[in-house]
């Protein structure tokens, strides 16, 4: 990871995305910064902790994103710049607060919230737009369209936070917090902070209430659209929007965000320049107006090119219709149309077809017999399905909860939750998960089936989520289930980290964003003080793990949990902790075909340390992958496949 702490104003150096909005939370000055990791933004905080001690930072992975913004908050309160980060999720989990924040207002320190959407889901189990949070509870919202422009908007974000008093959005996509590019620094501030003083003290001499206190809402919802259009009336002049072609365009493109690239590419390929303008906007919440309508009277078509939902369209059809008779002749393309998706990733390819259909041009990139050949050699690519890893404690415990509810018979299943368990629903975790929503949720709709008894119900409910899911979203709804006494069995699979997002420590791992010493939260003594029974395994004792799964499935009374503790094998190479065995395959008794398994070690069980060996027809293990975790040993019926005491 990248020094962004480097003290060369003027310079240029190559940064990650996210490394670019960390240095301009350094630029701006910030003091506090709090997040929980989700990709695309999970390596922010990693940057700034990395740093937080020479600049005179605090930084926190918080329990979850509304504490999290909680956090940064109540550092706006006392008079320092507070930043949070969160992936489109987050917002969700965040917005409760929010809502009310945006009644009182923030300190007089600015509050800028960096949230990173995935079009196309790539690293999420949803694909949501959460630029409509911005406009539903009225935040001002920036959409930067590079890295640089990132950091640049970040430390602007702040002063336009500061000058409405209002927490303020900036957007990204995995495309700009994944993309490396050249950046530019800025100029770093001194490390003295201002000292903090929270101002809303009670005074005996003029009792009043304080500002930070919501309600009744009369009194802050009139404010709030005041603060709104003083954001429009700054955005109005923002350099952030720019525009790019001719006086009167026979197109006028509208875009934001990383879509810029794919459109300022798209006209130049089709050389359109002449014919193309495009107005780029930084500032997409509230919508600079008197902008927008100048150049949407200069053209009487207009393409609306953005990520995911027709966001911006939605915004500028809603003043073209304040504009009527002047906007009557206008013709709008985009989602709407048809000619862009609502969803997913775009393009250059699909706005160059956007532009040939409206523009009534032809476009051929490559000659036919370069697109056969391209066909062809799509062909010779294999097929990657996804997986977990070789020796990934998940797959022993989805093979333990397969095993025990088939062994218990009465139709018992998994509700799913979020993380690298959530392979769950599919070919890696034996499609045991049937259930997945949000963080947590697997616990709460589980709380809810355990309730179920009354009306007949009689089928074993379990509920699976991760150690670092445990402290972030699990707890209430086990503290539900407990207190309605509701019949559910939670597993906590617990391996040592929040493996899917980066490692990033957690409340059960000991250790702080910054790497020092922390309190470890015991989850079993939690869950013990809540009142549930509790249980610990290793999923790789697959014979002890089936036997509690069955126990628990068959006791009646309240929640139990069961931790099945296994550390990740990603973790274990980090700590540089040997493999305890040393697999191979016994040829004679691998009876390949004529064994009757089925290959149930290849096919079914599927560790990518297991391989066929295309000459014998029988399981091999291949060494370069293999991590020696043994539990394929365990699984095979003909006990073919061997573990021996690897040499430490």
């Amino acid at each position: 990871m990248a020094n962004i702490a480097v003290n060369r104003p003027g310079s240029t150096v190559l940064l990650m995305g996210n490394e670019a909005v960390a240095r301009g939370a350094l630029e701006a000055g910030v003091g506090v910064a709090a997040a929980y990791p989700g990709s695309p933004t999970s390596e922010v905080i990693p940057a700034l902790a990395e740093v937080a001690e020479e600049m005179n930072m605090y930084v926190e992975w918080s329990s979850n994103e509304k504490v999290a913004t909680e956090v940064a908050a109540g550092a706006s309160f006392a008079g320092i710049r507070s930043f949070g980060v969160m992936k489109q999720n987050g917002a969700n989990v965040a917005a409760d607060f929010i809502v009310n924040l945006n009644m009182t207002g923030i300190g007089s320190a600015g509050m800028v919230i960096f949230i990173s959407d995935d079009p196309g889901g790539g690293t999420s189990n949803n694909e949501q737009d959460s630029r409509t949070i911005s406009k539903w509870i009225d935040n001002p919202l920036m959409e930067p369209s590079s890295a640089q422009e990132a950091k640049e908007m970040i430390k602007w974000a702040f002063e336009v936070s500061e000058a409405v008093n209002l927490l303020t959005f900036v957007r990204g996509v995995g495309r700009i917090s994944y993309t490396r590019s050249n950046v530019v620094l800025g100029e770093l501030p001194g490390k003295a902070k201002p000292k903090p003083f929270f101002p809303e003290i009670w005074d005996m001499n003029n009792p009043r209430k304080s500002k930070f206190t919501s309600g009744p809402f009369s009194v802050f919802h009139k404010p709030l659209h005041e603060k709104i259009e003083k954001a429009r009336e700054i955005f109005e002049s923002s350099s952030f929007n720019q525009y790019m072609g001719p006086e009167k365009p026979d197109l006028l493109i509208i875009t934001c965000g990383a879509c810029t690239s794919y459109c300022i590419e798209g006209v130049d390929e089709l050389k359109m320049s002449e014919r193309v303008g495009i107005l780029k906007l930084g500032t997409t919440w509230p919508l600079p107006e008197k902008l927008v309508a100048r150049h949407l009277s200069s053209t009487r078509k207009v393409l609306f090119v953005e990520e995911m939902d027709p966001f911006v369209e939605g915004s500028v059809m809603e003043l073209a219709a304040g504009l009527l008779p002047a906007t009557a002749n206008l013709t709008f393309f985009g989602a709407r149309s048809g000619h862009l998706t609502p969803y997913n990733e775009l393009s250059t390819d699909i706005v160059i077809n956007a532009l040939e259909d409206i523009l009534g041009i032809t476009y051929q990139p490559r000659d036919s017999a370069y697109e056969d050949l391209a066909e062809e050699g799509a062909k010779l690519v294999p097929d990657r399905p996804i997986n977990m890893c070789p020796g990934c404690p998940h797959r022993a415990s989805f093979w333990a909860i397969k095993n025990a509810i088939q062994l218990d018979g009465r139709n018992g299943f998994l509700c799913g939750d979020i993380g690298c368990y959530s392979m769950g629903f599919a070919a890696p975790g034996f499609f045991q998960s049937r259930t997945m929503h949000a963080m947590g949720s697997g616990t709460g709709v589980a709380s809810g089936l355990g309730k179920l008894g009354r009306f007949g119900f009689d089928q074993p409910v379990l509920s699976i989520c991760g150690d670092s899911t445990f402290y972030h979203a699990v707890m209430p709804a086990l503290v539900n289930g407990v207190y309605n006494d509701s019949n559910f069995t939670l597993l906590i699979v617990d391996n040592s980290a929040t493996a899917m997002t980066g490692f990033q420590p957690h409340p059960g791992t000991g250790q702080l964003a910054t790497g020092e010493p922390a309190t470890i939260v015991d989850m079993e003594a939690v869950c013990r003080a809540m009142g549930a029974s509790v249980e610990i395994c290793d999923p790789f004792d697959l014979k002890e793990t089936i036997g509690v799964l069955l126990r628990k499935m068959q006791e009646g009374g309240g929640p139990k949990v069961v931790i099945m503790r296994h550390m990740c094998q990603l973790v274990k190479a980090k700590r540089k902790i040997p493999p305890s065995y040393k697999m191979h395959v016994d040829g004679s008794k691998c009876l390949a075909d004529n064994c009757g398994c089925n290959r149930l070690c290849t096919r079914l069980f599927a560790c990518p340390g297991l391989m066929l060996d295309s000459e014998t027809g029988k399981a091999a293990i291949d060494d370069a992958l293999c991590v020696g975790c043994g539990l394929c040993s365990e699984i095979c019926p003909a006990h073919a496949i061997v573990k021996e005491e690897a040499n430490r």
